[in-house]
């Protein structure tokens, strides 16, 4: 099951109390306060992880606790300190706390968009004081000591945006999911019915001279997505970290739509999502031209994609005819999109 979005509750432990402890040895008289201090409470973290692809865990695990420092000792001995907690999550998660209140409800902690990136969200206790810290020239039999201080509670939420390259965008059964499984190793679920992709799905693509991206395939999006129709509103989100977006376009006759009319919709919802989105690198792929039944239809989509001014590619994910420029033409757009950002 793929989760993207979770709830937790996390507790930091509380620190140990400080001991009340006097010296009894033999011949020493009067041998004053030895109480130790606590030990500090263990901290929660969380930790981006290559070895995590979803937040599953933590949807039927939601509550989490460090453990707490050890009191105080006589004879001068300090508590252990309560071990960190550390929470891996996926690489491309942002960490919220809910505040409950103002606007927006949630505040940005961190975006773990780098392998081993660590962001501390509930600091632990500090360890209470001992009597033998309270000793003075006045004050040698001290009785006073410290409670150790509670941890930190908060309540988190964990949004997974999936880190990739190149973003194929299209409506349900444009063959977004055939086109990745040509181009890299992701074997998604390919089938003849509107919404087989449930999930985004992610694939390496490799090409000659060590060149290689990655592609995210996100379900297909229908007409009002920004507004949660379908399954766009909860995916789209996957495509704002991509550096170039790919509209994959049927033109078969078999979906019975006007694919110049489904490029404009397909924009158009990018760009009511979120704004940044539409102003991204974008290229044209006129899809399924083995099953073409009128050129007109391709034409068509071609000359929307002129005016537009975005690259048009003419290609087949079931035969693999057009793919291979295609794929260069994602390289060299993606690698032009990086020396910009430079």
């Amino acid at each position: 099951m793929f989760v993207d979005e979770v709830d937790i509750h996390v507790e930091a432990g509380n620190g140990g109390r400080g001991c009340l402890a006097f010296r009894r040895e033999k011949r020493v008289p009067r041998g004053g306060p030895s109480g130790g201090d606590g030990g500090h409470g263990g901290s929660v973290f969380v930790v981006a992880s290559a070895h995590v692809n979803t937040l599953i865990n933590y949807r039927f695990h939601p509550e989490f606790a460090a453990d707490r420092g050890a009191h105080g000792q006589g004879s001068n001995r300090t508590g252990q300190t309560g071990a960190d907690l550390e929470l891996a999550v996926p690489i491309g998660t942002l960490v919220y706390e809910k505040t409950g209140d103002g606007d927006p409800p949630s505040r940005l902690l961190a975006d773990l968009a780098e392998e081993g990136q660590r962001v501390l969200v509930a600091r632990g206790g500090r360890g209470g004081l001992g009597n033998a810290r309270f000793a003075t020239s006045t004050n040698r039999a001290p009785r006073k000591v410290q409670p150790g201080e509670p941890g930190e509670i908060k309540e988190l939420r964990f949004e997974l945006k999936l880190l990739a390259d190149v973003g194929l965008v299209g409506f349900p059964n444009a063959g977004k999911s055939t086109l990745i499984a040509r181009i890299s190793a992701a074997r998604p679920k390919i089938a003849d019915y509107p919404f087989t992709t449930l999930t985004p799905n992610l694939g390496v693509v490799r090409l000659s001279d060590d060149r290689s991206f990655v592609v995210a395939d996100v379900p297909g999006l229908i007409e009002g997505a920004h507004r949660g129709l379908g399954l766009g509103h909860q995916f789209l989100r996957h495509l704002e970290r991509t550096k170039v977006l790919v509209h994959l376009v049927d033109v078969s006759g078999a979906s019975g739509r006007d694919p110049a009319q489904d490029l404009d919709i397909l924009r158009r919802e990018l760009e009511l999502f979120q704004p940044t989105l539409a102003a991204k690198p974008q290229m044209v792929a006129a899809n399924k031209i083995d099953a073409l039944d009128e050129a007109a239809r391709a034409a068509a989509l071609e000359k929307r994609a002129a005016d537009l001014k975005l690259p048009f590619f003419r290609i087949s994910g079931a035969t693999g005819a057009g793919v291979a420029e295609l794929v260069e033409a994602m390289w060299h757009r993606l690698a032009a999109s990086r020396q910009s950002a430079a």
